[in-house]
């Protein structure tokens, strides 16, 4: 196969177009999976037992069925919605279930004797995880949050399943209308690797600098 630059010129608006798509999603689910992560590990170790098993459970679940499976059921049982939600959604969820570990192996790491001097001060249990326990945790696991991100970011082009026109999409369909996958498929690799290899050396940076 020979490289055609008139064919590469052409997919390029067509791939960065597919790219701000795959942009979007990717802050957004992540944005759900943080939020929805942390609620998730705060059930987890607060919440009455009757309600942190099956939270737990579902978690487990979650964790244990491909993404891909999950795009699938969402767009059979949930006709309706817009594509582009429903996928957010989906990966929200779905990194949801991995960042609720995250968040408990920080909370775990904050120091014994932090929440020894919180109940010899009397605190209520309220301030405790808002002024004491989240801002130490959220710190110590900012680089694995980082570290998602940049996983889901490289795992929206499963959103193609379930026609969201997301980068890949937008490069296989280029490929196929003017038979010109090299080109296509090529550009949005080297978008991918511009937009992710970047921000992994910020993440290994901050990971760094947090261990000292």
């Amino acid at each position: 196969m020979i490289w055609d630059g008139d064919a590469a010129w052409a997919a390029l608006p067509v791939v960065l177009k597919g790219f701000g798509v795959t942009l979007v999603a990717t802050v957004l689910g992540f944005a759900v999976a943080a939020l929805l992560g942390l609620v998730l590990a705060l059930v987890g170790r607060a919440a009455p037992r009757w309600v942190a098993l099956p939270v737990g459970w579902t978690a487990a679940f979650v964790r244990s069925t491909p993404l891909l499976v999950q795009l699938f059921a969402a767009w059979v049982l949930v006709p309706g919605l817009d594509a582009p939600v429903l996928g957010v959604l989906v990966l929200g969820v779905h990194y949801a279930a991995y960042l609720a570990e995250v968040y408990r192996a920080g909370i775990d790491s904050v120091p014994r004797g932090q929440w020894e001097a919180c109940t010899a001060l009397s605190l209520p249990r309220r301030r405790v995880w808002r002024a004491v326990v989240l801002p130490q945790a959220v710190r110590n696991v900012l680089p694995p949050l980082g570290n998602y991100a940049v996983s889901m970011f490289k795992e929206t082009p499963l959103l193609s399943v379930i026609t969201v026109h997301e980068m890949v999409h937008e490069a296989n369909t280029f490929g196929s209308t003017h038979f010109a996958y090299l080109e296509s498929f090529t550009l949005a690799g080297a978008v991918f690797l511009l937009a992710s290899w970047p921000t992994s050396v910020l993440v290994r940076r901050l990971e760094a600098r947090l261990a000292h």
